[in-house]
């Protein structure tokens, strides 16, 4: 099972707005690749909720957008966290491209939703594949430094897809 994962061959990833969860902002932070999304993508979006997760300044090219419509997120809020709640709501809002999510059931719950989801790792990967990093294994190893969990599997499976 190959990894689902945009590469520079489809929609130009500069061309894409997403919006990311905290855990991608807190994962990507602990190991110096905050940037990444930066380079990855043309508009990054989060939520007050989101931000407040985080706990420090966001990057200036982050916009922070809070969801208008209350019900559709407190609704959401009801399967998931608040957080994850505001980010899905947000990206069936605006139509974002692409929604950052890491967590197990936020995910199955976002495909429900018909989001296009990928989480931490992938935005990892789509960095190599569209040669912005030289590498992936550098970040999975300070990856695997934190409290991030990421399975044996998934780590070999991120490390085929990008040839290392």
């Amino acid at each position: 099972m190959r990894l689902k994962i945009l590469k520079h061959s489809e929609m130009h990833l500069k061309d894409k707005i997403v919006i990311t969860d905290a855990s991608c902002f807190i994962t990507l932070d602990k190991i110096d690749g905050i940037n990444l999304l930066h380079s990855l993508y043309k508009q990054v979006i989060t939520t007050p909720e989101i931000a407040a997760e985080f706990g420090k300044r966001l990057p200036d090219w982050v916009d922070v957008k809070a969801v208008l419509n209350r019900d559709l997120l407190y609704d959401y809020a009801e399967t998931v966290d608040i957080g994850e709640a505001s980010a899905m709501a947000l990206a069936t809002e605006i139509r974002a491209d692409l929604l950052i999510i890491d967590d197990a059931k936020a995910r199955k719950f976002a495909k429900k939703l018909e989001l296009n989801i990928t989480g931490t790792i992938g935005v990892i990967l789509s960095a190599k594949l569209n040669g912005i990093i030289p590498s992936v294994k550098p970040y999975i190893i300070k990856i695997q430094e934190t409290n991030f969990r990421i399975s044996d599997w998934l780590t070999s499976q991120i490390l085929k897809d990008a040839g290392e």
